[in-house]
């Protein structure tokens, strides 16, 4: 026999005067946890000899990138969002050119994004290498592909329409804005934009940002002194001005070689900031131990049981650019968990590299530990 409601209610009251439990009130019930995982890299470069083998890769008809990223795509392609450094313009061909005035083809972008990667940086000091018409280039060809980026633009019309730029992932809104401190020197013409390290600038999109609903703010930078393991007090006093603006993250490149990672607290707004001053090279050819490498970062944020999105924690992990051996194989990068991959001839590298970073990462991260499993 079924009970009608009005005695269910008369239980449950019941339940609660014995208990001394209270009902709590609509307006204070437990918003169920959501999250999202970022997964960012560093520098994608692409050398001369990078060209040459992905053409030979491709029998000299097209250029095949197609087994650089196989390694790390598991990796990425497991965070709900993944970017990198593209640090090479898209300029089209029939000619592609490695340092010091890069221009890659559009199969290189295609594999980063096959590898997991959905969006990619472009301001850096590469960006306007191959003049202003392979900057605009590598813009449309990064829709073509439906690849997110942010850094350069067509025009100012095309920064104020794009900037800023916001993204829903696990029903939580990021915002994400990219800077360069310089461009090697050669100037944005014929209305180019590219978004420098000016800092009315970053503050005013910072708030735009947040005003446009963003509810992490996402800062990319393109900082530091190349080949140094340390930030300087620059880049500190840069990341200080960045969180007391509002920045959720502050992730860095382009020393080529990696750099401390710190949460940084806000004792304004009661929060951890993860600071990333480095992320080293994601791929290369550069020689040097230090080069051959990089790490990525993990960054977890959850909706707290009052609604707000919060950085819960992060963590890193390095890996190698292992360089090919002959014919059949190309420029790998390779997880730190799998030295078993890299070529004997190429160990020494390895080990200066995984000992440099250790040394840094052990010694100065604060509270970004490198990855459990």
């Amino acid at each position: 026999m079924m009970m009608n409601s009005c005695v269910i209610l008369l239980l449950f009251s019941l339940l609660q005067f014995i208990t001394g439990a209270e009902a709590a009130p609509a307006d204070t019930l437990a918003v169920p946890k959501t999250g999202a995982t970022i997964l960012f890299a560093g520098d994608a470069m692409q050398h001369q000899a990078q060209l040459d083998q992905a053409l030979s890769e491709g029998e000299g008809k097209n250029y095949d990138y197609s087994e650089c990223f196989r390694r790390i795509a598991p990796i990425v392609t497991e965070a709900d969002y993944a970017v990198v450094n593209l640090e090479v313009p898209l300029g089209g061909g029939p000619r592609y050119s490695g340092y010091p005035c890069f221009s890659a083809p559009d199969s290189y972008a295609q594999a980063l994004a096959d590898a997991g990667f959905d969006m990619m940086l472009t301001a850096n000091n590469h960006c306007l290498d191959s003049g202003m018409k392979a900057a605009r280039r590598t813009l449309n060809a990064l829709d073509s592909l439906g690849i997110d980026h942010i850094g350069t633009y067509h025009d100012a019309a095309d920064r104020k329409a794009k900037v800023p730029f916001i993204k829903e992932i696990n029903g939580i809104r990021f915002g994400f804005l990219n800077y360069t401190y310089g461009t090697n020197g050669i100037p944005a013409k014929d209305g180019m934009e590219v978004s420098l390290i000016d800092r009315d600038r970053m503050a005013e999109e910072i708030r735009k940002t947040k005003e446009a609903g963003a509810e992490i703010v996402v800062v990319t930078m393109h900082w530091g002194i190349e080949y140094v393991l340390h930030e300087n007090a620059i880049q500190r006093d840069q990341a200080q001005f960045l969180i007391d603006n509002g920045a959720d993250m502050v992730i860095g490149s382009h020393p080529h070689v990696i750099q401390p990672m710190r949460m940084v607290h806000d004792e304004k707004r009661n929060q951890d900031v993860p600071v990333v001053y480095s992320l080293g090279n994601l791929i290369s050819n550069m020689k040097t131990g230090d080069t051959r490498g990089g790490a990525y970062v993990r960054v977890r944020v959850e909706r707290n049981e009052d609604g707000k999105a919060r950085v819960k924690w992060a963590d890193y992990d390095t890996f190698f650019c292992a360089k090919p051996t002959g014919k059949g194989s190309n420029f790998t990068v390779i997880p730190s968990g799998r030295t078993d991959l890299i070529p004997a001839s190429q160990m020494e590298h390895w080990r200066i590299f995984d000992r440099s970073s250790s040394k840094v990462f052990e010694a100065e991260n604060v509270n970004i530990p490198r990855r459990s499993n």
